[in-house]
């Protein structure tokens, strides 16, 4: 964001009475004087805004409470949905290094502060990459509910306009909204605007859309998490991989994963199962998304025979039928 933008965001915050923003907006500002070589203005800056977080009553330390979240208006509206999210990472089974690498996301915004103070900046640009249904879409409201901020999806049908210009004339709109009001954005199916600009059906438009959404990326130095994800990512351009912090790898259970589902997701009901080896046979292939439904079912099933009990037979034959509706598609 330039100066010019700083100033208005500041003046909107004072006028809404929105101290939250007015300090968010503040070290937004120190952290781009940092960049620009005017370390004793930035450091005068960060003094003052401690000085203002420490005597009001009002404002919230970082972290002890969620951030207010602003309803997109206007035009927004139609790009932008806007909510909180419930969801943890403790609530996902993940792999050991899958999970690694989500914390420390939390861990460096969390610290993000200490890092600037140090001329370091926080990972928050991440692109999750992998087959559907294993985890990306539940990760983007993990790290929301984690980091207690609003979670904002794009809204592709509201994005993509029919007239030349219009998507990228809304991209700014999506990244003017990132820079003033924090939070995870989240940029779903991302190929659907981060396709290669080379590609057999490349038209201008594309190019023009890509190169918009690049410009705003690299530029962007805002408080927000911006998250892409895409279960295509041999189709993307390559030139937008080294503007993320982080592209984030996600894969089909392991057996050892895929029993972890099923165990937390029916960790209330009694589990009987006597051969984990069928089971896991009949898992084969799926996504985690799909075995979590399938444990649902089998849970319903338990339940409208008024039982509290889940065996192997129960189990797996809702697995073979999440199989079977797979092989459909």
């Amino acid at each position: 964001m330039t100066t010019s933008r700083h100033i208005v965001a500041l003046l909107q915050s004072h006028i809404a009475g929105d101290d939250q923003r007015f300090l968010t907006v503040a070290t937004q500002i120190a952290a781009h004087e940092a960049r620009q070589g005017h370390g004793k203005l930035a450091q005068e800056l960060r003094e003052l805004i401690d000085a203002a977080k420490g005597r009001s009553s009002t404002v919230a330390r970082r972290g002890a409470g969620p951030v207010p979240i602003a309803q997109p208006k206007g035009e927004l509206s139609s790009l932008l949905a806007a909510r909180y999210s419930d969801v943890r990472l403790n609530a996902m089974v993940l792999p050991d290094d899958l999970k690694s690498k989500l914390h420390r996301v939390v861990t460096e915004q969390r610290q993000q502060e200490a890092l600037r103070r140090r001329g370091l900046s926080p990972r928050r640009k991440l692109l999750l990459v992998g087959p559907p249904g294993s985890g990306k879409t539940m990760s983007a409201a993990a790290l929301a509910g984690e980091l207690k901020l609003p979670l904002f999806t794009v809204l592709y049908d509201g994005l993509i306009g029919k007239l030349m210009g219009e998507t990228a004339t809304r991209l700014r709109l999506i990244f003017e909204a990132i820079s003033l009001q924090r939070g995870v954005y989240f940029f779903d199916e991302f190929d659907a605007i981060g396709a290669q600009r080379a590609g057999q059906n490349d038209v201008g438009e594309i190019r023009r859309v890509l190169n918009s959404f690049l410009q705003f990326l690299e530029n962007d130095d805002g408080p927000s998490l911006i998250i892409a994800a895409t279960n295509h990512p041999e189709l993307l351009d390559r030139a937008l991989f080294r503007r993320f912090d982080d592209v984030i790898s996600y894969d089909l259970p392991t057996s050892e994963i895929a029993r972890g589902i099923i165990e937390n997701r029916l960790s209330t009901f009694r589990l009987r199962v006597d051969d984990w080896n069928g089971v896991a046979a009949a898992m084969n292939g799926l996504s985690q998304a799909e075995i979590a439904r399938a444990a649902d079912e089998a849970a319903k099933g338990a339940v409208l025979g008024g039982s509290n009990e889940i065996g192997t037979a129960m189990l797996t034959a809702a697995l073979q039928e999440r199989q079977a509706a797979t092989a459909s598609r």
